[in-house]
């Protein structure tokens, strides 16, 4: 799949996810087969840039892969300078996020609230393609509820004003996470744009991938919460797609490594106080994937000293490849 000037590796991409892709996470999703990586949302509100948890959001150095930055906004004007301003630190690719469904967003008209205005829509988009030399892509939903579901209006909107690819999340606002995703509206988007449309909601396993491409005729995927503590999907959904077989899980050896990897660069990224705290999440998640311990997971929870959470993973890795 190609996103103006950049040849994606592969059809399988890892969605924003406020709180999760931040850069540790996203290279390890690169490192194991994402063909693309989107950072974390971005407020296009200036006086928040300068917090430390939008300077570590804007921070792309040393990061491998094409560098896609999503930004959330509800006033066009903001919106085309937060594209510059993250243009200029880095981003090879503008997202627009007109998908996040929570209440704290949408209140200020931004996220999916977007969609019950298409006229703003417009605007939006129009203002950022029109600010920056590099690709703007569009994330959003199927409606706002399913009596007002217009995601095939809003990609016909997106085409019309320069969007290079549209991520079609298959609920709508209303249905926030719940129920299942449904991929006929995104079925029906992709037949009535021409710009690459990927596909998102609720893909966790290889099988998945296949059927919801061959039934949208969706250009990609993405992945959002399958990747949490199983980054391992990327490559096994790609191989899949590729040849037809079956990847291994990966074996516990790897599992261990990535994990301790993965929390070291928590620690490295955040510093050893906020590091600490957010590497709990996400080994919940690893736990959770290769068959959880609640015994240790609480353990863990407590430790508060970065080299007590190494040392605790790595007791821990050697007694399970003991069994």
């Amino acid at each position: 799949m190609r996103i103006g000037p950049y040849q994606l590796d592969n059809q399988v991409i890892l969605a924003p996810m406020a709180g999760v892709t931040d850069q540790p996470f996203r290279q390890l999703c690169y490192s194991k087969g994402a063909g693309l990586t989107v950072s974390e949302m971005l407020s296009s509100n200036p006086k928040v840039w300068k917090t430390g948890k939008s300077r570590q959001r804007m921070d792309h150095s040393g990061e491998l892969g094409v560098r896609a930055v999503q930004i959330a906004g509800s006033e066009p004007s903001l919106m085309a300078e937060a594209a510059k301003v993250n243009v200029d630190m880095g981003a090879q690719i503008i997202d627009i996020n007109m998908g996040c469904p929570a209440k704290k967003v949408n209140k200020k008209m931004a996220g999916s609230a977007l969609m019950q205005y298409p006229e703003l829509v417009e605007e939006i988009l129009t203002a950022v393609v029109s600010a920056v030399d590099v690709p703007v892509t569009l994330k959003t939903r199927t409606g706002w509820d399913r009596e007002h579901k217009n995601g095939i209006e809003i990609a016909r909107i997106a085409e019309r004003c320069g969007i290079q690819s549209l991520a079609l999340h298959g609920r709508t606002r209303a249905c926030m996470y719940k129920g299942e995703a449904e991929y006929d509206t995104i079925r029906a988007v992709k037949k009535a744009i021409s710009i690459p449309v990927i596909a998102n909601g609720d893909i966790r396993t290889p099988q998945q991938a296949k059927d919801v491409l061959a039934y949208t005729g969706a250009d990609a995927i993405m992945i959002g919460r399958g990747a949490q503590g199983n980054p391992w999907l990327f490559r096994e959904i790609s191989h899949y797609l590729e040849t037809g077989e079956e990847l291994a899980p990966p074996p516990i050896a790897e599992v261990a490594e990535t994990t301790i990897n993965h929390v070291e660069q928590l620690h490295s990224f955040y510093g050893s106080f906020q590091g600490v705290r957010i590497a709990r999440k996400h080994v919940g998640w690893y736990l959770k994937e290769q068959a959880s311990n609640d015994e240790f997971r609480q353990v863990f929870n407590r430790l508060e000293d970065a080299s007590e959470q190494l040392q605790a993973l790595e007791d821990y890795f050697v007694t399970v490849e003991k069994r």
